[in-house]
């Protein structure tokens, strides 16, 4: 077991692990106390090596490794990737590629949606995870030897599970379904926190277009105060107190500080000011910026009918197909579909739309059935749709 601490030894490693065909990778990381997740230790295994990565080291590049992240060559597996990748993309301003998640590997292959990796490793390969280091401080040094063993568990046993899950896929040949996600793990899209779209991380609270208007306003201000000093949101000012003030649109320090949700002395110091000067602009924002509130809103009955119907269809082609639901459509997805044919949701693009879009939206044309046919929900299809109808056994 190799615990690298100097950037000569790890490049040394990384040019080994690059004449792998594949190499499993981890991380641990801490982010209890910052914005950003701070890296703390990296665990590679690939062919015959298997190393790891003090990243806190004083003496270590890490360059290296992001050199290898990035090798077209070298396929990297990870488990429950996006994370891992983050944290890449925010230290070196890449993304790892190309990459196989086997988490959602395993939902493709029908192991369920929330199958935790250790069940993977049990169901997979008969073995047995040590959790005991699971919630240890990483940031610590030195590392204990148990630290370092159950970490270097981690990608052991992910090496070994990936042609397994590879194995699968392509009996299945559902490879290409897995590529459209990775698609979505490797978009730098996906990693970019710009603080004028905090506001979608939160829950719709807010009743009016101005209270959305000021909210969006604050979301942004509390963004851009936790990248800069780098602290958790909720350090900067709580979900809660954001709710309140877009709702209440403060225009004083005294109607500020009247807030239950804000502890005494807010209102009159500097984040105070900063508050009221978002809760300004809130105001001041031109109507034609601010979204229409649908999320949030109450669904008239008919379309929560639709959503039921929707719901028990999702179950029926997950089940048929041995494919996680979650993976197939989430719960929004469905409301959007309930809502509009046109829908700007997953569930309508790809190998979504091949295996549940179509169906759905017949369905709610009134071109396809569901009954139960032998205590199971069976699909009636007209000829031509994704659904078939299975054989009855009875």
């Amino acid at each position: 077991m190799e615990l690298i601490t100097r950037t000569e030894d790890l490049a040394a490693a990384c040019a080994k692990l690059a004449t792998a065909p594949f190499i499993a990778v981890d991380t641990e990381f801490m982010r209890e106390q910052t914005f950003w997740p701070r890296l703390c230790l990296v665990q590679i295994a690939g062919g015959e090596t298997e190393v790891l990565i003090d990243s806190m080291a004083p003496d270590i590049d890490l360059k290296p490794l992001f050199d290898l992240m990035v090798d077209e060559t070298v396929l990297k597996v990870f488990h429950s990737a996006r994370q891992d990748v983050e944290i890449v993309h925010h230290l070196a301003g890449v993304i790892p590629h190309p990459i196989f998640d086997t988490q959602v590997a395993a939902m493709v292959c029908g192991f369920g949606e929330a199958v935790s990796y250790s069940m993977l490793v049990k169901r997979l390969l008969g073995r047995n995870l040590d959790k005991s280091s699971r919630f240890t401080d990483w940031s610590r040094r030195p590392l204990s030897e148990r630290q370092l063993t159950y970490a270097l568990g981690d990608v052991t046993y992910l090496r070994d599970l990936y042609p397994k899950l590879r194995a699968q896929l392509d009996q299945s040949e559902r490879a290409s379904w897995l590529n459209e996600e990775m698609a979505v793990l490797t978009d730098p899209a996906t990693y970019e926190l710009h603080p004028e779209h905090a506001w979608r991380r939160l829950k719709m609270r807010i009743k009016t277009p101005k209270a959305l208007a000021i909210l969006m306003e604050l979301a942004a201000w509390r963004e851009r105060e936790a990248q800069t000093q780098d602290v958790p949101r909720s350090r900067v000012l709580k979900d809660e107190a954001l709710y309140d003030i877009a709702g209440q649109a403060p225009r004083s320090v005294e109607d500020l500080g009247s807030l239950r949700s804000l502890h005494n002395g807010f209102a009159r110091s500097q984040r105070g000011r900063a508050v009221l000067e978002a809760v300004q602009r809130g105001r001041e924002r031109d109507p034609a910026t601010v979204p229409p509130l649908q999320r949030g809103e109450p669904m008239p009955p008919e379309a929560q009918a639709v959503v039921d119907l929707l719901r028990v269809l999702l179950k029926a082609t997950a089940g048929r197909h041995g494919v996680a639901p979650k993976l197939i459509a989430t719960s929004e997805d469905l409301e959007q579909i309930a809502r509009s044919d046109d829908a700007d949701a997953a569930a309508l693009r790809g190998w979504r739309l091949k295996l549940f879009g179509e169906d759905a939206l017949a369905l709610k044309r009134g071109d396809l059935a569901l009954a139960i046919r032998s205590g199971a929900v069976t699909v009636l299809a007209p000829e031509g749709s994704a659904a078939e109808e299975p054989e009855d056994n009875a």
